[in-house]
């Protein structure tokens, strides 16, 4: 019986080593050269619009509808709810901000604005290696550690655009941006 807890100690042991280290596996890589991103302005293509109004127009209920994730931000500490900064030119969400278990948040995770309005997000310097990359790919900002790297997108189309940071994903490190 004694070698039998001892398996169930070292299989315990293991799991959890192993799942620590593929939880970090995205702290310490970087890619590409920081000088050579533009950013990004070109017209977007919504990800399916998941508000739930009455209405099919997904600009109908936008600035009071209730906001409907698909489950989205069922993993993701830092969710408060919808930041409204419809009318606003331009938006800054921070990267790396202290979430789920370290610095592994967007903030703000949510936030709606207007057509046309430059969301940028900027990097804190914690928390490893980022990136934000939206789910169906109209985005893609390059996996990078250092404070003060910015990656900008410019939102030309009503719908919801859900993105998150690839290596830390699963830990909950997703966010999404509402166009009206």
């Amino acid at each position: 019986m004694t070698s039998t807890g001892l398996s169930r100690r070292r299989f315990t042991a293991l799991v959890a080593t192993t799942s620590i280290s593929a939880a970090l596996a995205g702290c310490t890589g970087s890619s590409g050269d920081a000088a050579s991103e533009d950013p990004e302005t070109a017209e977007a293509t919504p990800a399916e619009n998941t508000e739930t109004s009455d209405s099919s127009d997904s600009d109908s209920g936008a600035a009071g509808g209730t906001q409907n994730f698909d489950g989205w931000f069922d993993d993701v500490e830092n969710f408060d709810g919808v930041v409204d900064e419809t009318g606003s030119d331009a938006v800054e969400v921070d990267v790396g901000v202290e979430a789920n278990g370290g610095a592994f948040g967007f903030g703000p995770a949510a936030v709606r604005v207007s057509k046309g309005t430059t969301v940028t997000w900027t990097w804190n310097g914690k928390g490893g290696t980022h990136n934000v990359v939206h789910t169906d790919g109209e985005f893609e900002s390059e996996l990078v550690g250092d404070e003060g790297h910015t990656f900008e997108y410019t939102f030309e189309s009503a719908g919801v655009y859900k993105y998150s940071c690839v290596p830390h994903e699963t830990l909950g490190m997703k966010g999404a941006v509402v166009v009206e």
